[in-house]
């Protein structure tokens, strides 16, 4: 599969306005994104309708941009990350996440390698790091996890080297399942069930803890089958929504008996832990 990459420009170019051009191209089938000093970089697979495309992103937008295309062909991606993007990530100084062609980087308690593909999550994105922090604060001995839209893999494999006793990782899209797949045996993880699908291909048992790093509305949606799969004590961590977000989300929680734990924000992008009651998972 190849994929086309669309370099835009904004005017007037505020990171409110590039947030709100990421959700927007996120919910018209753009896949990734990588903000640079004054543009961002935005992906989807080519077969996709670029006048359509832009037409959507146009209606109703506060500002005015202009864009340059570039096809990316499948063979190239991993030259594409190793020259502009995918550099190692310290998170919380206490995981390195690199590539396989990473020769210099930091020492840290955890070391996640990830092979660079169009799956999202490498760590760069302010939701993932959210999501990797409430991982490494959070006791997973012995737990069984559950990752929703796993992406690369990259939550999963760090709740294992936690000591989750078991992950399901589900994604819809299937260079996720195959990434999370490749990224699993690159760090020689053995206890992840990969599955393709949505929630509807959860398995019928219930987890400690349940990540799910999605789009709002896709929580928002899927949150009674999260529900239904916690544990008594578990915990549900998300992200992928606006600070903004965080009340309607809330809303939905409570009204399925769940209650907000703590929350984190970094640049506008917020991550959440709920729980039914007294949560079992350490500082979560």
């Amino acid at each position: 599969m190849t994929y086309t990459k669309y370099t835009f420009t904004l005017t007037p170019d505020t990171q409110d306005f590039r947030d709100v051009l990421m959700a927007m191209a996120g919910e018209i089938g753009f896949e990734s994104f990588v903000e640079n000093e004054e543009s961002v970089d935005a992906f989807i697979p080519t077969a996709s309708d670029s006048s359509d495309l832009m037409e959507k992103l146009m209606v109703g937008s506060m500002f005015s941009f202009s864009f340059t295309t570039e096809e990316i062909p499948d063979q190239n991606w991993n030259e594409e990350w190793e020259k502009n993007y995918f550099k190692p990530l310290v998170v919380s100084d206490k995981c390195v996440v690199r590539a396989p062609f990473h020769t210099e980087y930091p020492q840290a308690d955890y070391e996640i390698i990830i092979e660079p593909n169009m799956a999202f999550g490498t760590g760069n994105h302010e939701t993932t790091t959210m999501m990797m922090e409430f991982i490494l604060e959070s006791n997973l001995q012995q737990m069984e996890v559950l990752d929703m839209g796993c992406g690369t893999g990259i939550l999963a494999i760090l709740a294992s080297m936690r000591g989750a006793k078991s992950v399901t990782a589900i994604d819809i899209d299937e260079w996720s399942y195959r990434g999370t797949i490749e990224n699993s045996q690159l760090n020689n993880i053995l206890n992840i069930k990969p599955l393709l699908g949505d929630s509807t291909v959860i398995p019928l048992v219930k987890f400690d803890v349940i990540l799910a790093n999605i789009h709002k509305n896709i929580i928002i949606s899927d949150l009674p089958v999260y529900a239904k799969a916690l544990k008594p004590e578990g915990a549900i961590i998300v992200s992928g929504f606006y600070a903004s977000d965080l009340d309607d989300v809330m809303r939905r929680a409570a009204d399925l008996g769940l209650a907000l734990v703590s929350s984190k924000t970094k640049n506008n992008w917020c991550s959440a832990c709920f729980a039914f009651s007294l949560c079992r998972v350490k500082k979560c």
